[in-house]
């Protein structure tokens, strides 16, 4: 039999094993990673199955100051949980399939989906591309952030807009959101999935965002016209996901769906990410319509008979093309202050996106037809 001091020399790939000798054998239930101190010998200790009655200096981890044992059964805090699961999901799909991309809006949660991105496959460069699927109406903020990001981190970036909705003039004033959104959002995404035959795209979509993206999995499968039936989606037990896709299929790929809105804004102030201006508070120019408003960001906003923009301190939940996105009063102009804010608020960041409000499950509708 091995004597005490021959367990605590064992080379480091035989620490869990210690670890499950003390543990699970001998039933010490002391938090501490050593046992307390008393005159038993080792070898009497030993003998006796008991390693509780015997004190010695905790065995060193090498990339640890604390002792094995404590270290071994450390738990993750709740953020490190939802990023360790989502840095897995981006493995998954690197390696499972062919031709994945990473569809980026220049948002607060595609810069947390770029931050995990670059941390699953560090110290090398993420291993797809970006795409930003261009309206020609968002935020001009937006725009130099996305350019300046790209440059920054040095990824590969895809910008595909709709020309053949350019060249007819689609916009949210002369057409509306439906018709704009459909248009220049959903077909310009499937028009750049057909073209590049990607066959996974990962979305910063969330789960606690709307009731429909409630319903959707991890891994949300398209057929081969991009549409999503929600009555028919593969189980994810024991987050076991499925990828098998046929030819001209894809797969929709959501590693942020288990976060919520507070978890991104606080994962965002301890990781230390930047995203755009526009989501801390700052006198805006603004137009109230329909008790929403409307930040002018350009000179192709017309202006109702009467109407002047009004300089008011706003800022944004969540961002899009700025005639159909929300500003909300606010004076949160710090990270903690927007934390602050998100602790008493009682209503979804996309109460604030007019794309929702078309119609009854009108997000379900135009997920149905191919919108992320």
């Amino acid at each position: 039999m091995r004597s005490h001091n021959n367990i605590r020399k064992l080379p480091p790939k035989h620490l869990f094993l210690c670890d499950r000798i003390k543990t699970s054998r001998f039933r010490v239930q002391s938090k501490d990673c050593t046992p307390p101190l008393t005159s038993t010998s080792p070898e009497t200790a030993l003998q006796s199955n008991n390693f509780s009655t015997h004190r010695k200096k905790p065995i060193k981890h090498k990339y640890s100051s604390q002792g094995c044992y404590k270290t071994m059964t450390s738990k993750l805090t709740h953020l490190k949980q939802l990023e360790a699961e989502s840095i897995h999901i981006f493995r998954e799909v690197a390696a499972e399939f062919q031709n994945p991309v990473m569809l980026y809006s220049v948002g607060k949660d595609s810069s947390v989906l770029l931050h995990l991105a670059r941390k699953a496959f560090a110290p090398g460069k993420i291993p797809f591309p970006l795409m930003h699927v261009d309206t020609t109406w968002k935020f001009r903020e937006m725009i130099e952030f996305r350019d300046r990001m790209a440059k920054q981190h040095g990824f590969e970036l895809i910008t595909h807009s709709n020309e053949e909705g350019i060249k007819q003039g689609i916009g949210p004033f002369t057409h509306g959101s439906s018709v704009h959104t459909d248009v220049m959002k959903t077909q310009a995404l499937k028009q750049a999935l057909d073209k590049y035959q990607f066959d996974a795209a990962f979305g910063g979509a969330r789960r606690d965002e709307e009731k429909s993206r409630a319903k959707e999995r991890v891994y949300s499968f398209r057929d081969k016209k991009h549409r999503w039936d929600p009555k028919n989606q593969r189980p994810e037990l024991w987050n076991i996901y499925n990828g098998k896709v046929h030819k001209g299929e894809s797969i929709r790929v959501f590693p942020l769906s288990n976060w919520t809105e507070l978890d991104i804004w606080q994962y965002i102030y301890l990781e230390n990410i930047e995203i755009p201006e526009l989501y801390f508070a700052k006198e805006r120019p603004v137009v109230e319509r329909d008790g929403t408003l409307i930040m002018v960001d350009d000179d192709r906003m017309p202006l109702e008979p009467g109407e002047q923009p009004q300089q008011k301190l706003v800022r944004f939940r969540t961002l899009g093309c700025y005639p159909l996105t929300g500003a909300i009063e606010s004076s949160a102009a710090t990270l903690p202050e927007i934390i602050q804010e998100m602790l008493l608020t009682t209503t979804s960041e996309r109460q604030g996106r007019m794309i929702d409000h078309d119609s009854a499950g009108s997000m379900e509708k135009k997920k149905m037809e191919g919108y992320f």
